[in-house]
């Protein structure tokens, strides 16, 4: 925890810690406006028990279709787009139950440090008790839109399978960048609308229903070229995209 705290623009002086994470929103259900029922789910004490190891696992390949990686293959292809490497540290924005912020905590070792952000109290609950004590893993509860870390603090940045469901998407994005060192990595998964107009139609459709932003393809890219990303690489898998990115 005491890593954590000194990546923190503001750091608290009585830090509330009592339930294993750093906790930055207070009683408040969330850091933000909702936008819909997939996200208030989050907030749920049902969904946690089940998330990693049948909801995820589930929408996700729905979402990818049959050609996208597996979950395994998806903690693989992230560890790639970050270039993680020992001593590295990296913040994984809308962690939820903490499967990813662990891997990453395997890579960095003893000497990073891998952060889990999220905002949901029954998800991180969820994820510190399947955390080893001694992991170089810590995790910490605010606005995944406007992450409270210093600038320059982090030198990778996660987001798989949040982003579409951020109230403003393209704020967080301006955070990504601010909270990454010059040379720093940015991975997401997110929501790709295809091209093609019956299928955008349901594409469309079935984001208004969930409270999902459906992209459009190239619409990512452009925001992180906007904010000074290069080698921005896209892959696209079913209404899905992964997206790795440096900022100059």
């Amino acid at each position: 925890m005491t890593k954590l705290l000194t990546l923190l623009a503001e750091p608290p002086v009585d830090p509330d810690i009592a339930h294993g994470y750093l906790n930055l929103l207070g009683e408040a259900e969330q850091a933000g406006p909702p936008t819909g029922i997939t996200q208030r789910l989050m907030r749920t004490g049902m969904l946690p028990t089940v998330y990693e190891r049948w909801w995820r696992p589930a929408l996700g390949r729905i979402a990818k279709g049959p050609t996208g990686p597996s979950m395994a293959g998806e903690h693989a292809l992230a560890v790639r787009l970050l270039g993680l490497g020992p001593g590295d540290t990296v913040l994984d924005v809308a962690c939820g139950t903490g499967g990813f912020t662990r891997h990453f905590g395997g890579v960095v070792g003893a000497d990073g440090l891998a952060v889990g952000l999220d905002a949901s109290s029954p998800m991180l609950a969820k994820a510190v008790a399947a955390t080893p004590v001694d992991s170089p893993v810590a995790y910490l509860r605010a606005d995944a839109v406007r992450p409270p870390l210093r600038d320059g603090s982090v030198d990778a940045v996660c987001c798989f399978a949040a982003l579409h469901m951020f109230a403003e998407p393209a704020a967080a994005l301006s955070s990504f960048a601010r909270v990454l060192r010059p040379g720093g990595r940015l991975a997401l998964l997110t929501t790709a609308r295809h091209a093609w107009q019956p299928a955008r139609t349901v594409d469309t459709a079935l984001g208004v229903a969930s409270g999902q932003r459906m992209f459009d393809r190239g619409e990512i890219a452009n925001l992180l070229t906007e904010r000074g990303f290069t080698a921005v690489d896209v892959r696209f898998a079913g209404v899905t995209q992964f997206v790795g990115a440096t900022l100059a």
